[in-house]
This record gives C-alpha cells, sequence and structure tokens, in this order.
C-alpha cells in the first residue's frame, strides 16, 4: 500500500489559528456561572451568569439568565439580561428581556423581545452603557 500521505503533515499544523469546531453546551446541561472563550460557542442548555465569546449562538432549547457579549450574537432561544455585540440577530424563535447594545441589528418576524435597544459604535466595551437600567430580577 501506499504510505506517502502518512508521512505528509496535516493542513491544520500549518495555520497555527486554524478555524476550530464551536464549543456546544447540550439541551440537558445547566452551568451555573460565567463563560469566557476567545472561539465560538453553542448553547442549547440552560446559564446562569455572563457569557463573553467571539461568535455565540444561543439555540431554541437554550435559556440564559445573565448578560451576553460577543462579535456576533444569534440568539434562537431565551435570554433574560442584557445583549451586548457588534453583530446581535435575534430569530423567529427569540425571546428576549432585556437591553440591547449593538452595532448591527437584526430582528426577525415573530421574535419576542422586551428592552430597549441602543447603537454604539463599540458596544463590546463597557463605557457609555450605565444608563440603561440593568435586567430585572425574577
Amino acid at each position: 500500500p501506499d504510505r506517502s500521505a502518512e508521512t505528509q503533515p496535516a493542513p491544520a499544523a500549518a495555520a497555527p489559528r486554524a478555524r476550530v469546531s464551536p464549543s456546544v453546551l447540550s439541551p440537558d446541561l445547566t452551568v451555573t456561572g460565567n463563560i469566557k472563550t476567545q472561539g465560538d460557542i453553542t448553547i442549547e442548555g440552560t446559564v446562569e451568569g455572563d457569557i463573553r465569546a467571539h461568535q455565540l449562538t444561543i439555540g431554541e432549547t437554550a435559556t440564559i439568565k445573565g448578560e451576553i457579549v460577543g462579535d456576533d450574537v444569534i440568539v434562537h432561544g431565551r435570554v433574560v439580561g442584557r445583549v451586548r455585540g457588534l453583530k446581535v440577530r435575534l430569530t423567529a424563535s427569540a425571546r428576549v428581556e432585556g437591553d440591547i447594545i449593538h452595532k448591527t441589528i437584526a430582528i426577525e418576524s415573530g421574535a419576542h423581545f422586551e428592552g430597549s435597544v441602543q447603537r454604539q459604535e463599540d458596544p463590546l466595551s463597557n463605557g457609555g452603557t450605565k444608563k440603561l437600567a440593568p435586567p430585572m430580577a425574577d
């Protein structure tokens, strides 16, 4: 058999910053505490705490109680708390109770949203958001 393929280095080894698949929190997982990653994450379960990621996807089965922050935030599920992102998208199945601070936003028809929307050039910085009311506790 031809073994030349085995001696070749893996293509990912040449690129130290290769695109990795997102971390996924399954629907039966409950996390109490904050989550922070430089990469991408998809949440399908329940998180009580703040989440910060590069690309953050809140799945249809997910419930988040806390602030979510990301460059690219896509919400299919429920978020009770503030959303901050350069690009924020609420899909038709989204339920958001809290303020949204964004650079660009898209809200699909059918999404449930209760709160204020504020556009900022740099929504990821903590400055300039003090005038917004904090999310209401359950």
